[in-house]
């Protein structure tokens, strides 16, 4: 087979791959964005077990596990059978929240806050399958690919924010209306998960820009993308892929470590910000304001807007940061919004903790593409999937972290 001509195919496909990106980085967190939307919902049902925390806390060290077990056997790990797992795990536990509320009539208690709480647990897992395998598949491939799929996850949280909006709106004076609008929340969630799994099982492989790229890092070594190749009609490896085996060798996960542990350390602290804030803080510590029942929901709607238009900024060449002692310097920086939002909580008007809250969104969004679409590069195939996956080890590592922070905000509250 001759490998695929470089000016013929690089572009070929492209406006497409980056759709197919968008919505798949959608499908990567819309159920469990869906999840912590309503959590007005389940603040009602379980009005004693701080449902917006303990959720987090339970989905966080499963993705968290997963993900560094697959992050240590990535280079022998089927990608497309990986990937594909997750999007059905993601499909089957929407599904699973669903036929629980249904079977429970909605009503509360413990039985129900653990079934909830274990569903948690199975998005953490799909993440860590999901997440990490796209982000080192398309690392190869195209930085606009990332930033396609980077956004697509922050668009997942911003559409979920505005259809809980709309919901609140159209059920807020009807009989069981937060109920109503959270059984349309998750069957909407269940049929956008089965949809991704189409899309990555027939529609992404075939595109030409996609075979090419997996062609390339065929060549240079990577064993990972040999179902994906198949799938998109490429039963052999090119014939120039047969080269020297020295090139077919790779740094380590050690190596690649060592030479971006200002990236990863980046992506950590990004998050531990992010998630000692979000969502916690803005469900329960921001106060009564005249907004009511509605101000938690326009806080998170907010925060997800602007970590959406953050997620495009880069796409400017100019207004894209790529010096490595500036990103760490901004990053550090920006933990100055701590006591921001601790004295605004405590003495501003709702107008200054939104635009803060915005704020908080938009650097999220902004530097973690900054970030992802920066240290891939220089490297191949393989080694930019591996870095791909370390990155977001590091994502989930600041998640979790960050999660576990959020509760030092309940101290003096009768914790």
């Amino acid at each position: 087979m001759v490998f695929p001509d470089e000016a013929s195919h690089r572009l070929e496909g492209n406006y497409a791959a980056m759709v197919v990106c968008w919505l798949l980085g959608n499908g990567c967190l819309f159920s469990w964005n869906s999840m912590l939307t309503i959590e007005d919902y389940y603040g009602y049902l379980f009005p004693h077990y701080h449902p917006s925390r303990v959720l987090t806390l339970v989905y966080q060290p499963f993705a968290l596990g997963t993900l560094a077990v697959l992050t240590y056997h990535e280079a022998k790990i089927n990608t497309r059978r990986r990937n594909l797992l997750g999007y059905i795990l993601f499909f089957l536990s929407s599904l699973a929240v669903l036929v629980l509320d249904l079977a429970t009539s909605g009503k509360g208690g413990i039985g129900t806050f653990i079934g909830i709480c274990v569903v948690s647990g199975a998005f953490g897992v799909a993440d860590a399958h999901v997440q990490g395998g796209m982000v080192g598949d398309l690392s190869y491939m195209r930085p606009e690919f990332i930033q396609s799929f980077v956004a697509g996850l922050a668009a997942s949280g911003a559409i979920t924010s505005a259809l809980r909006l709309i919901t609140k709106a159209a059920f807020e004076n009807s009989q069981d209306g937060l109920r109503k609008g959270a059984i349309l929340f998750f069957a909407i969630s269940a049929v956008f998960e089965l949809l991704c799994v189409l899309l990555h099982a027939y529609v992404f492989p075939k595109l030409p820009i996609v075979k090419y790229y997996r062609s390339k890092a065929a060549s240079e070594g990577s064993k990972t993308v040999a179902a994906d190749l198949a799938a998109g009609g490429i039963r052999t490896l090119p014939q120039n892929a047969e080269v020297d085996s020295k090139l077919q060798e790779r740094l380590s996960n050690k190596e690649l470590l060592l030479q971006n542990i200002d990236y990863a350390l980046d992506m950590f602290l990004i998050y531990v910000l992010t998630l000692s804030i979000f969502p916690g803080f803005l469900s329960e510590d921001t106060g009564e304001h005249s907004l009511g029942t509605w101000y938690a929901l326009v806080l998170i709607a907010m925060y997800n807007v602007g970590d959406l238009i953050g997620r495009y900024i880069p796409l400017v060449k100019s207004l894209q940061l790529e010096s490595r002692k500036a990103l760490t310097t901004v990053i550090l920086l920006r933990f100055l919004l701590i006591p921001a939002f601790y004295f605004t909580a405590k003495y501003g008007d709702q107008g200054w903790m939104i635009m803060l809250t915005s704020f908080l969104g938009l650097s999220n969004g902004y530097l973690t593409v900054c970030v992802l679409t920066s240290a891939p590069k220089g490297y191949r195939g393989p080694e930019q999937n591996a870095l791909g996956n370390l990155l977001v080890l590091f994502l989930l590592g600041g998640i979790f972290a960050g999660v576990t922070l959020d509760w030092l905000w309940l101290i003096g509250k009768g914790w």
